[in-house]
């Protein structure tokens, strides 16, 4: 390879692994590789870089689509930068969250992306002590993140608030994946105090992100005379839409129905659901971002707060 490219050695290693030379260097050397069919021996490379390439991806629910929807873009975004995810689930649970980020760690993945079910575990704050971390969604309390890309929960709470108000809701269910045991997550938190200053009477309820079981607790909920749900995710509002139609009940006639991450298919349903908007490319591409920079040792932290946007379709009656 040296040869073929007139370069050092040295230098041809430094260009597969992309550290200390040029673009142009890097382009040259990866051009040479591909008309030899060269490919790198990925375990003599972790060896000598200390690094394995490999970026852990931990999701709070892969039942959730938008989840998973945000798995497969940051996939595909860490193989565009020549790193592979190591995705696994949490499945909603704090102590499995707790038990597959230590894996990762241990398996020594160069970095991890989380979307954490319990941001304000102290775990967190001894983890990022000896991996890269970037959170999605929340930040970790008393932990030094490497980056963050966090939703403003309190815009997006209020934009879907407001707009239940607006179109004369005052009593409400609120059907949340998050447990009784992780009560601190900051949109649970701030509904409560939100719908008190709007003088909302609101309900929360657990909810499981799986069509299935989220059927069921709407099913339920509706049983019980409810007819207005804000939902923390769009695919348990999928299950109040699954529910209603059992029933024989119509949206927004009967029942109105708000979502909270715009999922692609929501604009599909008839009617389509009304949600909020978190630009799950710019999420995608500022994590990575983040992430791929922590992994190759650059130390600036990043702090990254998304804005929402109110995608009314015709849910909410």
């Amino acid at each position: 390879m040296a040869k073929a490219t007139g370069l050092s050695p040295a230098a041809v290693s430094y260009a597969l692994r992309g550290l200390q030379v040029s673009e142009e260097t890097i382009e040259r050397v990866r051009q040479a590789a591909d008309e030899l069919g060269y490919e790198a021996d990925p375990i003599a490379r972790a060896l000598a870089s200390g690094r394995t390439g490999m970026i852990g991806l931990l999701c709070g629910s892969l039942e959730d689509l938008w989840q998973q929807a945000l798995g497969v873009g940051i996939g595909r975004a860490l193989k565009d930068n020549d790193r592979y995810a190591l995705i696994l689930d949490a499945a909603g649970d704090p102590v499995r969250e707790h038990t597959m980020a230590r894996q990762l760690r241990d398996q020594r993945v160069d970095a991890l992306i989380v979307q954490p079910v319990n941001p304000a575990a102290p775990f967190w704050a001894e983890l990022c002590e000896s991996l890269p971390v970037v959170s999605i969604g929340d930040g970790l309390a008393g932990a030094r993140t490497a980056g963050e890309v966090v939703f403003d929960n309190r815009s997006g709470v209020t934009l879907a608030l407001e707009h239940l108000r607006d179109r004369g809701h005052r009593r409400l269910v609120l059907l949340t994946s998050t447990m009784a045991s992780t009560p601190d997550r900051p949109a649970d938190v701030h509904v409560l105090a939100e719908g008190g200053r709007l003088g909302l009477d609101i309900e929360v309820v657990t909810a499981p992100q799986a069509l299935t079981a989220a059927t069921e607790v709407a099913r339920r909920m509706l049983g019980d005379g409810h007819r207005a749900f804000f939902c923390f995710s769009d695919s348990i509002a999928y299950g109040v839409y699954a529910a209603a139609d059992e029933q024989g009940l119509r949206i927004p006639a009967d029942v109105s129905v708000m979502g909270y991450d715009n999922h692609p298919m929501s604009g599909l349903l008839t009617p389509g659901l009304t949600t909020v908007d978190w630009d799950i490319d710019g999420i995608v591409r500022a994590a990575v971002r983040m992430v791929v920079a922590a992994a190759d040792g650059n130390t600036r932290r990043r702090r990254i707060v998304q804005a929402p946007q109110l995608r009314a379709r015709g849910s909410v009656g």
